[in-house]
């Protein structure tokens, strides 16, 4: 292995969300911290050459990417995802939130419906409400520790409610599903009969665990290309939230200028001269750098399901096909939501992800980010141990 990813490193007074905001954030100051999805991990070496590279010429002014970002960019999802855009698809933003939310605007009006899948990332609901859109939920199904879409309901939301828009977490943020390509051509199929456009957010496309594929949404039929906003970014792959690059692939013409000129309205143009950098020194040298972390990653999976089997039998791991984030199933506790909180922040000094932020299907659930080293995780196993041990005390 050329990477090492267990050597822990200080991220403490960097002004990092997850380390140093705890207390802002209404929380113990000696916290853990394993919430937000970022990594504890230093990014690839080119990377960091190309940034240093970038500073040390010392301007930074307004930049463009060029046919080299873009050529970049195109590679990666050949080689690993085996469909090449074409570039007049894509359209850069700041972030994939910000995509969705642009989605919201262009291509809805106040008080219509959108729809999505709870539990699921909190930003989903945000953008919907706060663009003053109406929010509907189909709820994903739990059953035998496995997550499920009720199709007869889907369909049935998005007709009772005159639904026109629908955002697609792929792979699912928290539960760790990945769609099968029959489960997304059958949710496809329904949009496609009701005129429902789908943007689609694939940040973690690249972290899928083996038994299972992950297919871009528009590659599964092709006429799901005509309504489809494809929300991309390097950020969660490489570790590079704070440089703001998100690569979004719209085929349809008309959509694409729709989706341009919300972004245009809200004073938005070029990426950030770093994010740009970043992103292409990411996709053009990050092959191997990424092997290593997924074997990485798997051990630390293999270590959490194996000591809650061992040590914590109440607390359930629904099995991730995908992402870094784990999706505990902790209503064997017996606890309500805020006797759950409070041990997990109070007793065990953690900072975990509440399920209840992800919407109520998400009661007596925790979200856990395992993308650290592993000695970070066991700390903050043992520290949650001996806390549901305090419990029967």
């Amino acid at each position: 292995m050329e990477f090492d990813f267990s050597l822990p490193i200080d991220r403490r007074g960097t002004g990092c969300l997850k380390y140093d905001f705890a207390v802002e954030r209404g929380r113990p100051a000696d916290v853990l911290p394993l919430w937000v999805a970022d990594m504890d991990f230093r990014t690839l070496p080119q990377v960091q050459a190309a940034l240093e590279q970038t500073v040390q010429h010392g301007i930074f002014g307004y930049s463009e990417s060029g046919n080299s970002y873009f050529e970049a960019v195109a590679d990666w999802f050949q080689q690993h995802h085996h469909w090449r855009p074409q570039r007049e698809w894509l359209v850069k933003t700041p972030g994939v939130v910000f995509a969705l939310a642009a989605a919201v605007r262009a291509f809805t009006k106040p008080g219509e419906a959108v729809l999505l899948q709870q539990p699921v990332y909190y930003p989903f609901s945000e953008v919907i409400t706060d663009n003053d859109r109406v929010l509907v939920n189909s709820p994903l199904v739990l059953k035998n520790g496995h997550y499920e879409i009720d199709f007869a309901d889907f369909e049935k939301k998005v007709t009772e409610n005159n639904v026109k828009l629908f955002l697609l977490c792929s792979p699912h943020n928290p539960v760790g599903r990945v769609w099968t390509k029959e489960e997304l051509f059958q949710v496809g199929s329904i949009c496609a009969k009701h005129h429902v456009l789908v943007a689609a957010d694939e940040i973690h496309a690249d972290f899928v665990w083996p038994g299972h594929s992950h297919y871009s949404f528009f590659t599964v039929d092709p006429k799901f290309a005509e309504f489809t906003i494809l929300c991309t970014s390097p950020s969660k792959t490489f570790n590079l939230a704070g440089l703001q690059a998100s690569n979004i692939f719209i085929p349809n013409e008309s959509l694409r200028k729709a989706f341009a000129h919300e972004v245009d309205a809200a004073g938005y143009s070029q990426l950030n001269v770093m994010g740009l950098v970043g992103c292409e020194a990411a996709y053009r040298n990050g092959t191997q750098w990424l092997q290593e972390l997924l074997i990485y990653l798997q051990g630390n999976i293999a270590y959490v399901r194996d000591f809650l089997q061992k040590k914590l039998p109440q607390i359930q791991l629904v099995e991730p096909e995908g992402t870094y984030l784990l999706w505990l199933d902790c209503r064997g506790l017996g606890l309500t939501t805020r006797q759950l909180e409070d041990l997990i922040v109070n007793k065990a000094k953690l900072w975990l992800d509440s399920g209840t932020v992800f919407g109520k299907a998400g009661e007596g659930f925790q979200r856990i980010n395992i993308a650290c080293p592993r000695i970070t995780l066991e700390q903050a196993m043992k520290q949650l141990e001996k806390a549901v041990q305090g419990l029967s005390r």
